[in-house]
């Protein structure tokens, strides 16, 4: 039987281990982009890592990892359900990068430990939370212009930033992660943009994860 207050505890303990701050060197030259999803009605977990050249942004590795689901869909306790398979793809890498863009919430979690922070205190590396759906907090509008934004808050304080990053879609949720800066964290989102709604690095693992055109062209060009 699973005891949420056990893992509330631990939750609260890890976030107040989360570095907000940049500790990381650059040049930088490897970027990850890592996504998570569930298959068989939940009865397997799927986890893609896709590791991108910077900054050509060129896909240079990728690992699936699908193992069985631990546990059950709890709210706020999703990190627990998703890093198993992470960390067996990351396990699997032969490459390692600097820097890795989860498709996930970071600190914008009511206890500041989404799966992208859960899962870069785990491997000790700098993270990046890129949402697609506010979980925390509140915002103003955000314009509907490109490269608009704006703070997420909850109460005082600032859990990330609400980003346009195309027009005529929904906003992304930005949070640090782990070891970066909240600026910095948008900044590198902002590089790694190539006119698409998600990043490259999170664009790429959810194309790996799901079997896109974008991940299909490549393996037909890979075995050409």
């Amino acid at each position: 039987m699973i005891d949420c207050r056990i893992m509330i505890a631990e939750q609260k303990e890890k976030a107040a281990q989360i570095i907000t701050r940049d500790q990381f060197s650059e040049p930088i030259s490897l970027i990850a982009g890592a996504d998570v999803g569930f298959e068989q009605s939940g009865q397997v977990t799927r986890a893609a890592i896709a590791i991108l050249a910077y900054p050509s942004l060129t896909l240079v590795e990728y690992k699936i990892a699908r193992i069985k689901t631990t546990m059950p869909y709890i709210p706020g306790l999703l990190s627990f359900r998703e890093l198993p398979a992470l960390l067996a793809a990351w396990q699997s890498l032969i490459l390692k990068p600097q820097l890795i863009m989860v498709d996930g919430h970071g600190i914008s979690h009511p206890r500041r430990l989404g799966v992208a922070s859960h899962f870069g205190l785990t491997i000790g590396l700098p993270t990046i939370g890129v949402a697609k759906k506010r979980l925390c907090g509140e915002s103003l509008p955000v314009a509907n212009e490109i490269a608009s934004k704006q703070p997420l808050f909850d109460n005082d304080e600032q859990l990330g930033w609400v980003w346009r990053s195309k027009l005529r879609c929904n906003p992304l949720y930005i949070s640090v992660g782990h070891k970066i800066s909240l600026s910095t964290a948008c900044m590198w989102v902002e590089r790694c943009m190539r006119g698409y709604r998600l990043p490259e690095p999170t664009r790429w693992a959810d194309a790996i994860a799901s079997g896109r055109p974008l991940f299909l062209r490549w393996l037909a060009q890979k075995s050409e």
